[in-house]
């Protein structure tokens, strides 16, 4: 079975959309309930269609935590594919390395508006036990990711966009209201969401190449340009990661996960790695805080990112913002009760929140940090169970 391209980067056989440099904004917005309670996605898809003129129609696209208690031990795999070929190819590598527990299309909404689109399908899997004992000085993690690797680099038309446990990606090529309608999104219930609306500048779109941007537990969601995405995208490949969607903001996700999961940085040392303070800035430090920042720059010199931007990355036990060092995006926070929202605009807060008991706006390189209250993720479950 043949379906038409879904529009593709160079290297893969989907064709992708040619056209020049966009200069615009993009959207981003981030909604985390720190007390574990589950709302519906209806509420982000209302923030960010709030901000629909800093899209394009190329990209829209959100990310949910919280939406799979019947499948919280299980990596959910988001896969989309450009025919039937590709879905048998992936499909093998799969069965090859993870014991599959359910498999299913991803349930969606036709509507007129969203063209060419892929095959989208889902699988709920665990790794087997002999790949576990086969690669035992790895862990379940560190092979998940390594799938993923293999299928978006092997594969012409397949590229798994979603991969953590009880969490899952929707992304696609529209408005990111008309991808949330697409995907049903106002359907699941989540403790987090963060979505996005996309207005490509240096890179194309496509489905593949829409946000968020994801790998295991990690979501991106980014408005700017990485203009370190060469260095970066080298730097990574020294770890295992490729990066193979063609998209500047796919790197974040990658440092996310090398630093945060594979390294154990603390958050405020790995928000300081891929933003760090100028060198005179550092030189003016105290002692021990300049050590430390001397340390980070010279250790992780390959993990800055350089360019404008702020970034809403979702995790399973949290939500986090940040902006480039010298602030050249917007992003504003506010907090109501045991929720925490960021926003490129004040407006996408106030239109679901109208008086929340605090707004700010980030700083430049300090992150804005939400967490789950001990025992909120258990609760999000039991929420669904009960």
């Amino acid at each position: 079975m043949n379906t038409p391209s879904c529009g593709g980067p160079p290297g893969k056989s989907m064709n992708r959309r040619d056209r020049g440099k966009d200069i615009g904004g993009c959207a981003i917005s981030g909604i985390m309930a720190e007390n574990g309670e589950l709302f519906s996605g209806e509420l982000v898809m209302r923030s960010i269609a709030n901000m629909r003129e800093r899209a394009n129609g190329l990209g829209g696209g959100y990310a949910a935590y919280g939406i799979y208690p019947q499948h919280k031990d299980h990596y959910a795999l988001h896969v989309m594919y450009e025919s039937g070929q590709d879905q048998q190819t992936t499909e093998q590598i799969i069965q090859q390395n993870c014991l599959i527990h359910e498999a299913e299309p991803i349930p969606t909404h036709p509507l007129h508006v969203i063209k060419q689109r892929p095959l989208l399908h889902r699988y709920f899997v665990t790794v087997k036990p002999e790949q576990l004992e086969r690669y035992y000085d790895l862990s379940e993690d560190d092979i998940m990711a390594n799938i993923v690797m293999t299928i978006n680099t092997d594969v012409s038309g397949g590229f798994v966009f979603s991969s953590g446990k009880n969490m899952g990606i929707f992304k696609g090529v529209g408005y990111p209201e008309d991808i949330g309608q697409f995907f049903r999104v106002d359907e699941y219930d989540a403790y987090i969401w963060i979505a996005h609306g996309r207005y490509p500048t240096n890179t194309t779109g496509w489905w593949g190449g829409a946000h968020p941007f994801g790998l295991l537990e990690w979501s991106v969601v980014h408005n700017g340009e990485i203009s370190s995405y060469g260095i970066n995208r080298r730097y990574l490949a020294n770890f295992g990661y490729y990066c193979t969607l063609q998209t500047d903001t796919e790197v974040i996700a990658y440092i996310f996960d090398l630093l945060l999961r594979k390294h154990d940085l603390p958050l405020e040392v790995a928000c300081m790695a891929m933003a760090p303070p100028f060198w005179a800035e550092i030189e003016r430090m105290a002692p021990e805080q300049r050590e430390l920042a001397r340390t980070i720059r010279t250790v992780y010199g390959g993990a800055l990112l350089n360019g404008p931007f702020s970034v809403v990355v979702g995790h399973s036990t949290g939500m986090i913002g940040f902006n480039d060092r010298i602030k050249l995006r917007p992003m504003v926070a506010a907090r109501h009760e045991d929720r925490l929202y960021i926003a490129s605009e004040e407006a996408a807060i106030t239109e679901i929140c109208p008086k929340p008991d605090v707004t700010w706006h980030a700083q430049g390189g300090v992150p804005i940090v939400g967490k789950l209250k001990n025992g909120a993720e258990d609760s999000a479950v039991a929420q669904v169970a009960g």
